[in-house]
């Protein structure tokens, strides 16, 4: 069922329809609907908490001063919007345990 190392939205498809029995269609239709209901929210600058899982963090960055790695000339680094993810604590300990 799983790719190796990936989770897929078809595999969440199949995993709704072997423990609900919705249809391959109709599950597949369902996680787009919520993956799309969680982009648009955060195209809308909010943020996303899943319970147990965790939580889609939008953060503003500031314009600062970067460096070229290479060449070692400072370059302006514009400001911007970034996403980031905070598991929750649940998820870190079945991370941990492996469960």
């Amino acid at each position: 069922m799983r790719s190796v190392g990936t989770l897929t939205r078809a595999d969440l498809a199949e995993s709704i329809n072997r423990r609900v029995g919705l249809s391959r269609a109709d599950s597949l239709e369902m996680v787009e609907a919520i993956l799309g209901h969680m982009c648009g929210a955060l195209g809308e600058g909010e943020n996303v908490k899943i319970s147990g899982f965790g939580t889609f963090l939008l953060r503003d960055k500031a314009e600062r001063v970067g460096r070229n790695p290479k060449t070692g000339i400072e370059v302006p680094i514009t400001p911007r919007r970034v996403l980031t993810f905070r598991a929750s604590q649940m998820l870190k300990d079945r991370i941990c345990t492996g469960s």
